[in-house]
């Protein structure tokens, strides 16, 4: 039986191997996006003009920079998986980290959204998809969020036979069927509110790593070993992205990186059974959801703006905070809501 000191090595040299690859790999993409004129269109049709006024500069930077994230991370668990036992590599095969309970359904969803968020990203790039351009509407995004949020559900609740809900401090509820409509809102609201906030230089890329950080941990001191792995993978995948994406960005996250990396948290989320502590690990997230919400109701309803320009992090923008202002700033406010949820999750097992 593996000791706790080969589980944390493993984490390790698996993070620093992700970190490794991906750097490498960055050229190549950078070449390809570069060549390929694979660049962001900033939309000046009348809707935003705050947003378009602030980010007009930023138009032609390459998009669909999640690939290095994603791709890392489905290289080094199907590699470890595979190779080392075609090749008889005892050694390697001890960091194989792909399991069917733990793995497997993380995995699956997060190439899954990634290809659908590709596409978005080269409908945006293409000026195709929603009038005027920018990819496929909230709407279809919604839908594809649901369509993976469903799938994901089944998969627990009937391979995995998961229907508790655990309330921190309150107890665990037994869902029955409900736990399906509770696993579909927990995906649905964290890949959204993911999405919503991939907007400023390293904004995501940052608050994105804290929180994988911090499921790694979760994941590890719930035994979760195999998930812990992953954490740990798309972990070093993020320090290389945001290596390349703090201003001025070589390249941007895109769909590709958003749409994948937010459905990936709600079920890794879900696996270890704390989509209650999500809420402090990932309060800018949603924060920055709950400000669309707002905004787009306010709109509807009294006509009237609540924010300058929604998300909230363009809101700080068009009051004048500096990008990178806005982005550390709500990078130290993810870190102390990471280590809140961290606090009341051991908190919750003493």
């Amino acid at each position: 039986m593996p000791t706790l000191d080969f589980y944390v090595i493993k984490l390790l040299l698996l993070s620093t191997a992700a970190f490794v690859l991906s750097f490498a790999l960055t050229p190549l993409l950078t070449k390809v996006l570069y060549k390929y004129k694979l660049g962001k269109s900033i939309r000046n049709n009348g809707t935003t003009p705050i947003f378009s006024l602030l980010h007009a500069h930023k138009a032609g930077t390459p998009t669909m920079g999640g690939v290095l994230i994603w791709l890392t991370t489905a290289i080094l668990i199907l590699f470890f998986a595979y190779v080392p036992g075609w090749l008889h590599w005892p050694m390697a095969d001890q960091l194989n980290f792909l399991s069917r309970n733990q793995t497997w359904l993380p995995l699956g969803a997060l190439v899954a959204s990634a290809l659908v968020g590709l596409f978005d990203d080269w409908l945006d790039i293409k000026g195709k998809g929603t009038k005027g351009g920018g990819g496929m509407s909230m709407r279809r995004r919604l839908l594809f969020y649901t369509l993976i949020a469903v799938v994901g559900a089944l998969w627990f609740y009937f391979k995995l036979g998961r229907d508790v809900f655990t309330v921190p401090f309150v107890g665990q509820f037994q869902l029955g069927w409900w736990y399906i409509v509770a696993f579909v809102f927990v995906m649905v609201a964290t890949a959204f509110s993911v999405n919503q906030t991939d907007g400023l230089d390293g904004l995501a890329g940052g608050l994105l790593l804290i929180a994988f950080s911090a499921y790694a941990i979760i994941s590890f001191v719930v035994g979760k070993y195999d998930l812990s792995m992953l954490c740990g993978v798309i972990v070093g995948g993020l320090l290389s992205f945001l290596w390349f994406n703090i201003a001025p960005a070589r390249f941007y996250m895109g769909d590709t990186g958003s749409m994948s990396l937010g459905i990936t948290l709600g079920i890794i989320a879900m696996l270890t059974d704390t989509p209650m502590i999500l809420i402090f690990i990932g309060c800018i997230f949603v924060a920055e959801s709950l400000s669309t919400i707002i905004q787009l109701t306010s709109k509807k309803f009294r006509h009237k703006k609540v924010f300058l320009s929604s998300p909230l992090h363009h809101h700080f923008e068009a009051i004048g905070w500096p990008e990178t202002k806005v982005v550390m700033r709500f990078w130290l406010i993810g870190a102390i809501g990471a280590t809140i949820g961290l606090a009341l999750f051991l908190l919750n097992r003493l």
